[in-house]
């Protein structure tokens, strides 16, 4: 015969399954392994170490991190991530952020997102690999509402830019590659997607010395400025994306909104800044390496403006280092009537400041195609350039010309134009 609970147990047994049944899982249970991810949620501590304890995990079990909209912290649950300091990714890190909200906290002076082969005092930088950044949904990485610091390495604290660290002994009093959003060094094989970022520090993204990655899909609103405790603040350096040094094989697509400073940029300058120091906006260092060319790029479908009246992409090489085989196809620039970006696409610079005019050949195979522009200039060439196409350009103003030869044309060698069109001035 079967058994069964007498008659008077059976409410009392039901009542025990579903409380057993809604109790939560403990973190050293292996639910990640059963649901396909861990989450933060798994793990005790502040929001970021808990992030990071799931990163670790997830290398280790070979699953991926998704970090929920619902923040299930000891004081209860809330729709905001708080970081003190950066996120720490690793080999073959699968990151997801699942419409959430992601803020620096005015405790953080680091970076949303950083490769964990950086940082201070990492000198010798080894390289990482399988590395996806990515948001579902609408995924939001807000900057601080009182950032310790803000700008580039050449921007002082309290002067030009905004920090709160200005004038506190022991704190550095300029800005360094710990106001960068997300920071990626010495990474092969990466993909960062589907992000909307909103006040980042200085450059909100920045990729060194990286290689086989893909950026798209970034929405921008920085305007280059902060209302803090009812003050108008500088926020200077707000680049949206940009690849210095030894960057190859990388694409970037879909990136729209507003930024304070120049919305892509290519940058690859040298200088004498080790890797690992806080005196320099790289943090794997300046100085001149083999290989460090910025070579193979696709930069495609990019819309927006600079609000601080900079540049929508901008090319800048000097001091031997060299840009080549680069395809741009897609610019609408969205500059407002009344602050129109300085120019859609810049070349080159000739201030002596980034090294003058680059030799002719050092900036070379540029292949610029499909440029809608409301700037000042449209395509502004101010250093030289070599064995190019500029094709299906439209200047949407009456003065000026689609090509600008700032730098002379003596530092133009073969490059072919074709199809420049100009409004005309009944039809502005």
């Amino acid at each position: 015969m079967p058994f069964s609970f007498p008659p008077g147990c059976r409410a009392a047994v039901a009542a025990l399954a579903l409380l057993l049944t809604s109790l939560p899982v403990l973190a050293d249970e292996p639910a990640f392994s059963e649901r396909g991810f861990v989450t933060p949620n798994d793990f005790n501590g502040s929001d970021v170490e808990r992030i990071n304890q799931a990163i670790e995990v997830a290398a280790e079990t070979g699953t991926r991190v998704v970090v929920p909209r619902w923040n299930q912290t000891a004081d209860g649950k809330r729709d905001i991530w708080l970081l003190d300091s950066a996120i720490l990714v690793r080999s073959n890190t699968v990151l997801e952020f699942d419409n959430c909200h992601v803020k620096l906290s005015d405790r953080c002076r680091d970076n949303f997102i950083r490769s964990h082969n950086c940082g201070l005092g990492i000198t010798e930088i080894e390289s990482i690999e399988n590395v996806i950044i990515r948001g579902r949904g609408r995924v939001l990485l807000e900057g601080a509402d009182r950032p310790r610091s803000t700008g580039d390495s050449a921007k002082t604290l309290g002067k030009r830019t905004y920090g709160s660290d200005a004038g506190k002994d022991g704190e550095s009093q300029t800005g360094d590659w710990r106001n960068i959003g997300i920071l990626l060094a010495h990474v092969e094989h990466f993909t960062i997607e589907n992000l909307f970022m909103k006040d980042a520090h200085c450059w909100a993204i920045s990729l060194e010395r990286c290689a086989h990655g893909r950026v798209r899909d970034i929405e921008f609103d920085m305007t280059e400025s902060r209302m803090i405790d009812g003050e108008k603040w500088p926020n200077l350096n707000q680049d949206g994306v940009d690849l210095r040094q030894g960057c190859r094989d990388i694409t970037i697509e879909n990136i729209t909104g507003v930024t304070g400073d120049d919305l892509v940029a290519l940058t690859n300058i040298v200088g004498d800044m080790p890797a690992g120091t806080d005196r320099s906006t790289m943090v794997s260092g300046t100085a001149f390496r083999e290989g460090d060319d910025i070579r193979d790029i696709i930069i495609r479908n990019v819309r927006g403006h600079s609000h601080g009246g900079h540049h929508v992409v901008r090319l800048l090489n000097a001091s031997g280092l060299k840009i080549h085989n680069v395809l741009i196809d897609g610019l609408i620039d969205t500059s407002p009537a009344g602050k129109p970006c300085k120019a859609t696409l810049k070349i080159g610079d000739s201030n002596p400041v980034w090294g003058g005019v680059t030799p002719v050949g050092d900036t070379s195979r540029i292949l610029i195609n499909n440029v809608s522009s409301a700037s000042r200039h449209t395509i502004l060439i101010a250093g030289s350039l070599t064995d190019s196409v500029i094709s299906n350009v439209v200047r949407n103003r009456s003065d000026g010309s689609p090509i600008t030869y700032a730098s002379g044309k003596d530092h133009i060698r073969n490059v072919q134009t074709s199809n420049l069109v100009q409004v005309q001035p009944d039809a502005e």
